[in-house]
């Protein structure tokens, strides 16, 4: 059917539904996959290195209780589901138990449902300017009014965050939440200092609102040591699990095909999580649950994602010497000590949107700055991925990309020459033209 067919019935949408857009990133999924186009667009993992004979194994498991994997199961996940869940936790300092784990379909949906608990038409939201696109997808539809905090290489800017609610609180608005993705953020690759973080959590006392603290990418640090969650300081620090909503996944350190993702969170709103869950899936597949619950606990997780860092590093290696190589001087990008981005700013008269359709032409593709922004901000800015490219693919693409912004600085260049010149002459002439009136 036609989509012009759908837009009859406009009259009938609900107004959330004008809020929400498709998102850029996948969006680009369909061109930048045809054959022969680089994409440094997505946020792939690279699942190749899971291998097909420990699938296998999985599967042959799993088929011992093939009624439970094929049933429903409870809203909140799978006691086996959440055992791992603490186990993983554990790994990155964090103390969790399972009457604070709630599994969702994907960390993606856990926004959703933050989204769906704490959003009302209007609300006040503050996330790091850029953010994941993801998020900023999975909150439109309720409505907030998201407001961005600037970022530097130690991450959010937390006293520009500290200016933007005592301004609110002058107005006599009250946000409802700071989101946040401190690790190898996406799409900016910089990481949250740890005094940052003592200073977030502080901030949020302060002015009694929650932090959603979105960590998909801890795990994947090529060097240096871990900095301690958002979520471990207030349990360090108060006692217990609070404020803070911390959202983790299985598809960074798994694999995204499983599509589920969790939430960590004091019991109330655990609660609302769960009713909100209720009525959007019932629960998340069992199937799934069973292959991370039989996947950690027979299989060597932890020598996966090992291998996981190792790829990346190389890759990420690759494409900041590479870009190093190729780029013109007036290009700068970030510099990230894991996840999967880099974030590349051009000089300002450039338009990453405008510029993506030639890039693709000369077959590389990256995803625009401005779909990480609410306000339509960092059209000058890129992301680039790593993860899913081979380096010496890494190298050429970024050598193709570097040519086609050269194209356009060049272009600018001469545009400019030109009206110099055409302003040079029209002065003449008009030189030339008050010269003949003195004459006359």
């Amino acid at each position: 059917m036609p989509l012009v067919d759908l837009d009859r019935f406009d009259f009938l949408y609900a107004r959330r539904v004008k809020g929400m857009k498709s998102s850029a990133v996948r969006d680009l999924m369909d061109g930048s996959s045809r054959p022969g186009i680089i994409s440094l667009a997505g946020g792939f993992p690279d699942t190749r290195a899971f291998g097909e004979e420990a699938l296998r194994e999985i599967f042959s498991s799993i088929s011992r209780d093939s009624a439970l994997a094929l049933q429903y199961g409870p809203t909140g996940g799978i006691e086996s589901t959440k055992d791992v869940i603490v186990e993983v936790m554990a790994e990155e300092g964090i103390p969790a138990r399972q009457e604070n784990v709630f599994v969702t379909t994907g960390a993606q949906q856990a926004l959703d449902l933050v989204g769906k608990a704490f959003l009302d038409e209007g609300d006040m939201i503050l996330c790091e300017g850029p953010t994941y696109v993801g998020a900023l997808n999975a909150f439109a539809s309720y409505g907030p009014q998201v407001v961005h905090v600037p970022m530097d290489r130690s991450g959010m800017i937390v006293s520009k965050a500290r200016e933007i609610l005592e301004d609110a609180r002058r107005r006599g608005i009250r946000p409802k939440f700071i989101y946040t993705v401190p690790n190898f953020h996406n799409p900016a690759g910089v990481t949250m200092s740890e005094a940052r973080r003592r200073e977030l959590l502080e901030l949020a006392r302060k002015f009694d609102l929650v932090i959603v603290e979105d960590n998909p990418y801890g795990m994947l640090r090529f060097e240096g040591d871990p900095l301690p969650s958002l979520a471990a300081i207030e349990q360090e620090e108060d006692g217990e699990v609070g404020r803070v909503i911390y959202l983790g996944t299985f598809s960074k350190i798994f694999a995204p095909g499983v599509r589920l993702g969790w939430v960590h969170a004091q019991p109330g709103i655990i609660h609302k999580i769960n009713v909100g869950k209720q009525g959007a899936d019932l629960c998340s597949s069992n199937l799934s649950q069973m292959i991370i619950s039989t996947y950690f606990r027979e299989g060597d997780w932890k020598g996966y994602v090992r291998r996981q860092i190792e790829i990346y590093r190389e890759r990420l290696r690759t494409m900041l010497d590479s870009l190093a190589e190729y780029m013109p001087k007036e290009v700068h990008w970030t510099h990230p000590r894991g996840g999967l981005f880099v974030w590349v700013t051009l000089p300002s008269y450039l338009d990453a949107s405008a510029m993506l359709p030639r890039a693709v032409a000369g077959g590389v593709a990256y995803v625009p700055g401005e779909g990480f922004y609410a306000d339509g901000s960092g059209r000058n800015c890129m992301r680039l991925n790593f993860s899913f490219v081979e380096p010496e693919r890494i190298r050429r693409g970024i050598e193709l990309l570097s040519g086609v912004i050269r194209d356009r600085m060049e272009l600018r260049s001469a545009l400019e020459r030109g009206a110099r010149g055409s302003s040079r002459e029209k002065s003449a002439d008009r030189s030339r033209q008050a010269a003949g009136r003195e004459e006359g």
